[in-house]
């Protein structure tokens, strides 16, 4: 009998492994976001590298990573899953402790920024919560001091003034499979932050909210590897939107608020103002003022920015995890306008890419 076991274990990984060396070599993981490793070739390295390309080409990895995560959920009744855990059918990444050091060191960061450039402009802050604001406490999970770390911003930013969001959302503002807020949900948000930087505040009517038909797979989905339902993605929309351009700063062209060419990228978080840019502006022809704004940002800012625009001529959006500080002034002029530093809770608690 333990004869016929080892021949039938043998024969299952030597078919397993002839599978995973002749099949293709998938270029990248969709659950996971990343770029899987590729065939070795023979070298001093190759003992190393096909351990990394086995481990990425396992057959049915997919579904093999899926049926180990629900074990270890349902089976073994562990509380998270690569630091996710779900919560009425919400995936949350588990943040927690408070990275003091970080905050301190983002402060740092926009303590530079507004000694370099901003000594005759207007300065707001405001902090967005991530899901585990909401939700980590009524699931009875560990989450950072989030009002420790909204004393530290307060006490390091004393030239910026508050807009505070924390009522103005819920959990279910949030995509479900993602970490981003559902830009359809942003009206009282956004309301609040016009109505602090003393702007017209947009109103529900004024937009169209137009579905994007592809599912919204988010960055959860992936880490946590358990079934979910994929989100629906948004777009808000209205004649001012489709009258401004965007220029980006490192392609040097011109586009639209909403990119249509993301619809076939990995990610579909990056139709809002292209994704990941270090500089970008918008120039709005039928604003109703000649105010401008920058907003110093992460990519929350992405689906907040459309939302502000109505007494703006041109909103300036700078993310220094992709452009030193100390470039900004090659680029853009500083005279006095509205400043918005408008940052994560996660960014925040994780702020090493701030440069």
């Amino acid at each position: 009998m333990k004869k016929y076991q080892t021949i039938l274990i043998l024969t299952l990984w030597g078919a397993l492994a002839l599978w995973a060396w002749f099949i293709p070599s998938k270029q990248i993981s969709e659950a996971e976001r990343r770029p899987l490793a590729q065939k070795p070739v023979f070298s001093e390295k190759f003992q190393t590298e096909f351990e990394s390309y086995s481990l990425d080409q396992f057959p049915l990895r997919d579904g093999l990573r899926t049926l180990k995560s629900l074990f270890h959920t349902f089976v073994l009744g562990q509380e998270d899953n690569n630091g996710i855990y779900l919560t009425n059918g919400i995936a949350v990444k588990q943040e927690y402790p408070l990275n003091t050091d970080s905050v301190h060191h983002a402060i740092a960061r926009f303590q530079t920024i507004y000694d370099k450039y901003l000594a005759e402009s207007r300065c707001f802050y405001a902090i967005v919560p991530d899901k585990g604001y909401y939700l980590a406490e009524e699931s009875g999970h560990l989450a950072m001091d989030y009002g420790d770390l909204y004393a530290q911003v307060s006490a390091g930013m004393p030239w910026a003034q508050e807009i505070d969001l924390r009522s103005t959302l819920v959990g279910q503002d949030y995509y479900r499979t993602d970490t981003h807020w559902r830009q359809e949900a942003l009206i009282p948000a956004a309301v609040a932050l016009c109505e602090g930087l003393g702007v017209t505040p947009p109103k529900a009517e004024d937009f169209t909210i137009a579905p994007v038909e592809r599912p919204f797979y988010g960055v959860y989905y992936g880490q946590a590897a358990l079934p979910m339902e994929p989100d629906t993605l948004y777009l808000m929309e209205n004649d001012l939107l489709s009258q401004c351009s965007v220029y980006d700063y490192e392609t040097g062209k011109t586009g639209s608020v909403y990119d249509l060419t993301k619809l076939d990228s990995r990610d579909l978080y990056d139709m809002y103002l292209s994704g990941a840019k270090a500089l970008l502006t918008i120039e709005n022809p039928n604003a109703k003022t000649d105010r401008e704004l920058v907003i110093f940002r992460d990519s929350f800012g992405s689906s907040m920015a459309p939302l502000l625009l109505a007494d703006y001529a041109k909103v300036t959006l700078a993310d220094i995890r992709y452009v030193q500080p100390d470039m900004l002034g090659q680029f853009l002029d500083f005279h006095g306008q509205d400043v918005l530093f408008l940052y994560s809770t996660l960014v925040l608690n994780n702020s090493a890419a701030l440069k």
